[in-house]
C-alpha cells in the first residue's frame, strides 16, 4: 500500500510537542511522528519552535500561548487556514486538530478531512454550530465524548497513544500519591488534596495554573498546600514525566467533569503506575478497573482504593499501555479512517460526475 500525503493542522497555543504542558499538541506530535515513521508524507501545520521529522509549514515563530509579543492569537490561525488552503491539492487528506474553526472552508474543499474533536462538547453554544455542520466527518477521543452530539457525523474513534518507548516503567511500589495536569475546579485537584490527607501520604503536585484560574487557586488551593504532606512541584517537562509518574504508588484522577480522554491516565499506565479515577467522561473507557487501576464514585471509596493499591500489578498497568494505548496504533486507526474518507471521497466524485 502506498504512502499518503497527510496535512497535520495542529493549534498554535502550543509547540508541537509542547515544551510543558498542551495535551492536544502532544497527541499531535505522536500521531505526526508514527505517520513519517510509517512511510507517509506528512506536512505539519504548527508554529516554528515545533520539533518534527516532517515537513513543517508555520504561520508563526513561537507558540502563541508563551509568546510575549502576541495579542491576537487567532490572526496566526486565520494565517495558517490560507496557508493550509495555498497547497490542499498536494495532499490526500488534511487532518485538523483545531475544532470547527476550519469548517466554513472546508466544506467546499474537494481534497478528503476529518476533524478530531479534542475538547468538551457539552456546552450549549455548540448546539447550533455542529447543526449548521454536522455534515463534517469528525473523529472522537473517547466514545463518552459524543454523548451530547450523538448525530454528528462521526467518521471514528481513535483513543490516544504514547510512544512505546517514550515513558519507561518502574515495577517499584512507589512512595507518594501523584496529581498531573492543571489546577482547576474541574480537575478535582482539591478532592485529590484530601484524599492523599486522609490516607496520610505525601502526595506531590505537578500541574499548570492557566491565567483562567489563578483566582480559584490563589482563593481555594494555595492554603490546601501549605499543608505538610502536599508538594507543589509546578509545570514538568516530558523528561521530568518517567520519574515523577514511576516514582509514584498511584496517580489521582479525581476529575468531577466529562473529560474527552484524559492522556494523564496513559503516561501513568506507561510507567507502570495504576490509577485512581472518579468515574465521569471517559474514564472507563481507558482504566481497567482491577487491573490498571480502581474506578470510584466518592471520596471515601477512593481511600480505601489507595489503600489496596499494592493489590495491583504494575507490570499489568504495563501491559494495558502495551496493548492499548502506543502511538502505533493510534497512527493504525486513523490510517483506517483516513482511506474510508479518501474511498468516500471518490466515490462521491464518481456519483457527481456520472449526474453531468
Amino acid at each position: 500500500m502506498k504512502g499518503l500525503r497527510i496535512a497535520q493542522v495542529a493549534p498554535l497555543y502550543e509547540s508541537v510537542p509542547p515544551k510543558f504542558y498542551g495535551g492536544t499538541e502532544r497527541v499531535v506530535s505522536f500521531l505526526t511522528e508514527a505517520l513519517v515513521a510509517g512511510g507517509h508524507d506528512v506536512t505539519l501545520f504548527a508554529s516554528g519552535d515545533s520539533v518534527t521529522t516532517a515537513r513543517l509549514v508555520s504561520p508563526c515563530e513561537h507558540a502563541l500561548r508563551l509568546s510575549k509579543s502576541c495579542i491576537d492569537q487567532m490572526a496566526s490561525h486565520i494565517t495558517m487556514l490560507q496557508m493550509v488552503q495555498d497547497e490542499i491539492e498536494q495532499f490526500d487528506i488534511v487532518h485538523y486538530h483545531i475544532d470547527y474553526l476550519h469548517y466554513p472552508l472546508s466544506r467546499y474543499n474537494t481534497v478528503p478531512h476529518i476533524t478530531t474533536l479534542h475538547g468538551r462538547l457539552n456546552i450549549p453554544d455548540l448546539q447550533p454550530l455542529y447543526k449548521k455542520f454536522s455534515d463534517v466527518p469528525v473523529v472522537s477521543i473517547s466514545k463518552a465524548q459524543r454523548h451530547p452530539l450523538p448525530w454528528l457525523n462521526w467518521a471514528g474513534n481513535v483513543y490516544h497513544g504514547l510512544p512505546h518507548s517514550l515513558l519507561k516503567p518502574s515495577f517499584e511500589k512507589g512512595k507518594y500519591l501523584a496529581f498531573l495536569g492543571r489546577i482547576s475546579p474541574e480537575k478535582g485537584i482539591d478532592t485529590a488534596i484530601e484524599i492523599a490527607i486522609a490516607c496520610d501520604l505525601p502526595l506531590k503536585i505537578a500541574a499548570k495554573i492557566a491565567e483562567d484560574d489563578h483566582d480559584y487557586y490563589e482563593n481555594q488551593i494555595s492554603k490546601m498546600m501549605q499543608h505538610p504532606l502536599i508538594e507543589f512541584v509546578g509545570e514538568i517537562n516530558e523528561h521530568e514525566k518517567e520519574k515523577f509518574m514511576g516514582d509514584a504508588m498511584a496517580l489521582l484522577f479525581p476529575i468531577v467533569w466529562p473529560e474527552p480522554f484524559g492522556l494523564v491516565m496513559i503516561e501513568a499506565m506507561a510507567c507502570g503506575t495504576p490509577v485512581v479515577a472518579y468515574r465521569n467522561g471517559s474514564v472507563e473507557e481507558i482504566i481497567e478497573h482491577n487491573r490498571s487501576g480502581f474506578i470510584v464514585d466518592n471520596r471515601e471509596d477512593a481511600v480505601k482504593a489507595v489503600q489496596n493499591i499494592r493489590s495491583l500489578s504494575r507490570h499489568e498497568c504495563r501491559k494495558v499501555f502495551e496493548e492499548r494505548f502506543t502511538a502505533d496504533r493510534m497512527a493504525a486507526d486513523y490510517l483506517s479512517v483516513y482511506w474510508q474518507q479518501i474511498d468516500t471521497n471518490g466515490k462521491m466524485k464518481n456519483i457527481k460526475l456520472a449526474q453531468l
